[in-house]
């Protein structure tokens, strides 16, 4: 199968407190692909300020038949920005990718390799979280890899790291397309997929190198947080996903590490959730 001849969309969402310079960064390291996109779709999730709409008006004007932009009104939240990205994109394969973060420039080229070799519905990556200096690792995410594998972890955590999925649009149309669930959006994506009978892989490299900062461990923690998760939880035990067992050694994990200071939480995350880097 020649990948080169497969067309792929990619879908980011951007708001007006995403960083001008890490946007750069970020569509850069998808234009700069061994295997290009034709269809770009960036989702305004409200008004931007004038840095933000510059880059991305200087990559219309740069890449006029591959930027789909759409402008909407207010600021609606990740899933369903995304929700309606994903109507937008013209392909059957879809790469998210988060408006901080860095693709490896072969990213797309190995997952679309795979999920055509084994006839897949969604497949990401291991995750470097860097600060600052795309050099600068903090912790490596390893995450399951095959499909019964990943439905396993799947009922204890989140099985993928969202900005490194590639994912069929049929499939995700099937299972109801993203809806609103404060930072469970893909969680609760991958769960509804997984119901679809979407198959599922995670390559064995970091593909994606995520940004990380203080505010990503204060946002897994605290009660707007907690509430959310624990919701989402209870609705696996309700359609089944979830055994009551899972839930309750799911939900003491969430409860703990929501409600404990954010230096600790910080600790967890780096030390036992993740590997060490530098």
């Amino acid at each position: 199968m020649d990948t080169n001849a497969i067309n792929y969309s990619v879908l980011m969402s951007v708001y007006y407190k995403d960083n001008k310079d890490w946007l750069i960064e970020s569509i850069e390291s998808m234009m700069n692909q061994t295997i290009k996109t034709n269809d770009f779709v960036i989702v305004k999730d409200g008004k931007l300020n004038e840095e933000l709409n510059f880059v991305i008006s200087e990559y219309c004007k740069k890449y006029s038949d591959i930027f789909n932009i759409i402008e909407l009104s207010e600021n609606i939240g990740l899933g369903p920005a995304l929700a309606i990205g994903v109507k937008q994109c013209k392909n059957e394969y879809i790469a998210r990718m988060d408006s901080d973060d860095i693709s490896r420039k072969d990213r797309i080229e190995k997952e679309l390799k795979i999920i055509q070799e084994y006839n897949l519905d969604m497949v990401g990556s291991n995750i470097a979280e860097f600060t600052g200096d795309i050099k600068n690792i903090r912790a490596y995410r390893v995450l399951p890899e095959k499909h019964n594998e990943i439905i396993k972890f799947a009922k204890k955590r989140n099985p993928f790291g969202h900005p490194s999925m590639l994912l069929r649009k049929s499939k995700i149309l099937e299972a109801g397309n993203y809806r609103t669930y404060y930072l469970c959006e893909d969680y609760d994506m991958w769960i509804r997929l997984f119901n679809v009978n979407a198959k599922a892989y995670n390559i064995q490299e970091n593909l994606v190198y995520m940004r990380v900062s203080d505010d990503f461990y204060k946002r897994r923690g605290g009660i707007k947080y907690l509430k959310s998760i624990l919701k989402f939880k209870t609705e696996q035990v309700k359609n089944g996903f979830f055994s009551k067992k899972d839930y309750i050694i799911s939900s003491s994990a969430s409860i703990i590490t929501c409600l404990m200071p954010n230096f600790i939480r910080e600790i967890i995350y780096k030390k036992i959730l993740r590997k060490k880097g530098n």
